[in-house]
Formats: C-alpha cells, structure tokens, sequence
C-alpha cells in the first residue's frame, strides 16, 4: 500500500493515506541513499501510507540556486509544501554530512508536533540537533533502525 513520490511529482493530496516527508542529509548527492533504504524497509510492512522522498531523480548538481532557475523554484517549492502539508516529517542527520537544508528545515517544521528526528554520533552538530529536540519535546532517535521501528510504531 505504501506510495512513493519523488521531487517533483505531484502529490495526491485529495487520497486519505497519512503522508511523511523524508527530510535529511542528501549533500547534492553525495550522502547516502539513507531514504531508499528507509523506504525498502517500510515497503516490507505494508503500511497504508504515502512517502514524499525529496531525492530528485535528475538533480543536476551544476544547478544555479536561485530564484532565477525555475528547476530550483520548483524543487524548493515542492519540499515546502510536503513538509508543510504532510502528516509526519521524518529528520534524518547522516554521520560526516553538512545538511544545512535539513537544519533549516528543523527549525521551520520540528516544533509542529509531527517531527521525528535521528541525529546519530558523527553528525557534525549533533550536539546543536539534541539541544533542540530536548528544548522542544521533537520526538529523537539514535539510527535508522531505531527510526524506521518508531515509524512502523505509528501506525
């Protein structure tokens, strides 16, 4: 039952399936692919949910990030309205990555009650990521399997 949508594929957002936006380390490409692996996994469980993987199949990381590249509006703007729309937002800190979107990201979106966070040791500000999920209540994990059982947890 699980479906998976990929930045920029429209979302059906008129369905009733839950939906959970995959925000965490991508790094233009160079972090792994933690979110197919989180997704193999809870294609295993047959949850009744809807995944927004913002993993763009054709990211070109020679991009201009600006307001100019319309390619760039639309994945920006398409990983807004998931983490603004879905039911669950999913954070994940992959060890030796910067993620500095997914910094940003946290503090628009964590406090909003629909967070879970996994900052494992070797996030390079790990500390700064449990402060804030500490000071806020933001549901946090330890890794991906700790994750992926609190997710199947859910529901």
């Amino acid at each position: 039952m699980l479906t998976v949508y990929h930045a920029p594929e429209p979302v059906d957002w008129a369905n009733q399936r839950p939906k959970m936006f995959l925000a965490g380390s991508i790094d233009n490409g160079s972090a792994t692919d933690w979110q197919a692996e989180l997704i193999a996994e809870l294609e295993k469980k047959s949850l009744p949910i809807d995944i927004l993987n913002p993993r763009r199949k054709q990211w070109d990381s020679t991009w201009d990030t600006s307001t100019q590249n319309p390619l760039f509006v639309e994945q920006v703007s398409w990983e807004l309205e998931g983490l603004e729309r879905a039911q669950y937002n999913i954070f994940y800190f992959a060890p030796k990555t910067l993620a500095p979107i997914t910094l940003l990201e946290l503090g628009l979106h964590g406090r909003q009650g629909k967070s879970i966070v996994c900052c494992p040791e070797g996030y390079w500000r790990k500390g700064n990521v449990d402060i804030v999920c500490q000071r806020y209540g933001i549901t946090q994990v330890e890794n991906l399997q700790a994750l992926i059982a609190k997710i199947v947890a859910q529901f």
